[in-house]
């Protein structure tokens, strides 16, 4: 930190993204929101959204490359724009449900693409607000990843983010990363007004347009934060309320007619789902009403016409192509998305209750979080168990704020439970028991030895150290493979559940057998992992792992 003289955190979302800075030498509790965004100016974020021509090349991002009111005067653009694709770091092996992307369109390429937009407009906020900063020197980066991703997401985002040219070095150490919650959860022991006193314990679950991710934070002495369970996220933010409302229009014109105008007139569909976000699902409490709102199909989306057939185009036109959304209907496309937020809460509690910690606030955090019919189904399952169930001002902005905080104070955060179990290969001599098939012609059998167990609680410099040699005078390599499972053991490296994480090769000096070993330190509580090797000649190596810890 001693050259840093701006923080930047980035929160590149599911559905909206955005940054915020800090001047470290003016004053760092000073931290701006960038608002100023292209057709969207005065919000805190605008939407990961990218549209591309035939040839792929890149026409427009952020909320001009989504939604276009339908014009008589003007043929709306019938290419259908690149979202979501963030979704592709995480686990969606359901094809159906894997976000739209463009013939010979890499989900990487996307990525780099809105971070290269993202970082052109970080660039000038810092030329504008801080005129002689050296950018590559002298700006830190954080970048949030929800909790859910697995090892590779971090991997895959460092990488398009020094292709993108934010950072100038795919090892730069000036890009660090936080996890959602964890941003969130420092945002939220920083807020003084709710008095969390030392040795407390309280959840952050942050509500996002994507993703729902969830932690459980203990507050320690001189603002420092102890992670005391297992973190827990779901794809169940937001954005599937309007997936919810798609599938509504589509049970009345056809789910065939809905398909082909989100293939060919995907800006229509969306300034239809647009209409809907602004007239209904921003206002929606969940308290009985007459809610009625009408929808005109033939205004909102008039190429839903030549798409519907037979009976159900009778039947539009007997209603004049209006649509009406009573409160059954709107609460109905709420539910399945809250239900399984609920459930999410639920587990992170019977965590809480099983490390013997009682939660004493809740904070609900990210833009879905502003939804008053989530707030009172929450309060009302959990109300008499937490005591305090909050949302802060402008929640929407609490990951942004918090991860800048964090690349403030590093030291902020104390400890981190492990969401997986990391081992490496060793060689051990074969013994009755063992798979006859598995015996190397040298007698040996390659055994999967654990380094740290998933579940465990684990200080941000805690190292664990490990002395290896090589098997042979003749070996000039010593390799160090790092493998993750979500079990807490696993007896061999290429069991199904098993993944190898990163692999790591240093060179063994020429010296006696007996200063041939290498004593490996690794340090598992950073959200990368480090790995030092130290020969017993002296020589030293050192590389991280990148993953989500």
């Amino acid at each position: 930190m001693s050259e840093t003289r701006v923080v930047v955190a980035i929160d590149f979302g599911t559905t909206y993204s955005g940054f915020a800075c800090a001047h470290i030498k003016q004053n760092s509790n000073q931290i701006t929101v960038h608002s100023k965004w292209q057709d969207y100016n005065g919000r805190f974020k605008t939407f990961t959204v990218l549209k591309y021509d035939e040839s792929l090349k890149l026409m427009s991002w952020g909320s001009p490359a989504l939604a276009e009111k339908p014009n008589r005067r003007k043929k709306t653009s019938d290419i259908k724009p690149v979202e979501r694709f963030k979704l592709y770091l995480g686990d969606i092996d359901d094809m159906e449900n894997k976000p739209y992307l463009p013939e010979g369109l890499d989900f990487k390429t996307a990525i780099t693409d809105y971070l290269r937009e993202m970082g052109k407009v970080i660039k000038e906020t810092i030329k504008v607000s801080w005129q002689k900063i050296d950018y590559f020197r002298q700006v830190k980066i954080i970048m949030t990843i929800p909790a859910e991703f697995d090892s590779k997401a971090m991997k895959i985002m460092r990488k398009c983010a020094y292709d993108a040219g934010i950072i100038n070095k795919e090892d730069s150490k000036n890009l660090d990363f936080t996890t959602e919650p964890e941003a969130a959860a420092i945002y939220c022991m920083k807020k003084k007004e709710y008095n969390i006193s030392v040795g407390s314990s309280f959840m952050v679950v942050d509500c996002g347009g994507g993703t729902v991710d969830l932690t459980t934070r203990k507050l320690l002495k001189n603002d420092e934060l102890d992670e005391i369970t297992e973190r827990e996220g779901d794809f169940c933010g937001g954005s599937f309320v309007d997936d919810e409302f798609l599938k509504f229009i589509g049970n009345k014109v056809g789910e065939p007619a809905l398909k082909l105008v989100r293939k060919n007139h995907y800006s229509q569909l969306q300034y239809m789902v647009q209409d809907f976000c602004r007239r209904v699902k921003t206002h929606f409490t969940g308290q009985e009403s007459d809610l009625s709102e009408e929808f005109d199909l033939a205004k909102l989306c008039p190429v839903l016409k030549q798409y519907v057939k037979e009976e159900k185009f009778d039947e539009m036109e007997d209603i004049e192509w209006i649509i009406e959304l009573t409160f059954d209907d709107v609460k109905s496309m709420f539910d399945p998305v809250v239900e399984r937020i609920i459930s999410l809460i639920h587990k992170q509690l019977d965590k809480s209750r099983t490390s013997g910690n009682d939660i004493c606030v809740m904070f609900l955090v990210g833009g879905f979080s502003e939804s008053k019919y989530l707030q009172t189904r929450i309060k009302k399952e959990f109300g008499k168990e937490v005591p305090n169930i909050s949302i802060p001002v402008h929640p929407v902005t609490a990951v942004l704020r918090g991860a800048v905080q964090f690349g403030l104070e590093k030291n902020i955060v104390k400890t981190r439970v492990l969401k997986w179990t990391y081992g490496t290969d060793v060689a051990k001599k074969w013994v009755q028991g063992d798979p006859i098939y598995r015996r190397r012609k040298d007698g040996r059998i390659i055994k999967f030895s654990r380094l740290a167990k998933r579940g465990d609680q684990v200080a941000v410099d805690e190292k664990i150290v490990r002395t290896y040699h090589p098997p042979n005078t003749t070996q000039r390599q010593l390799g160090l493979d790092i493998y993750v499972t979500k079990k807490e053991d696993a007896t061999y490296c290429d069991e199904s559940d098993v993944e190898l994480l990163d692999s790591w090769c240093v060179d063994i000096p020429n010296a006696s057998k007996e200063n041939r070993g290498f004593e490996i330190t690794l340090t598992f509580g950073k959200v990368e992992i480090e790995a030092i090797a130290q020969a017993k000649n002296g020589e030293r190596y050192q590389t991280t792992f990148d993953l989500d810890m």
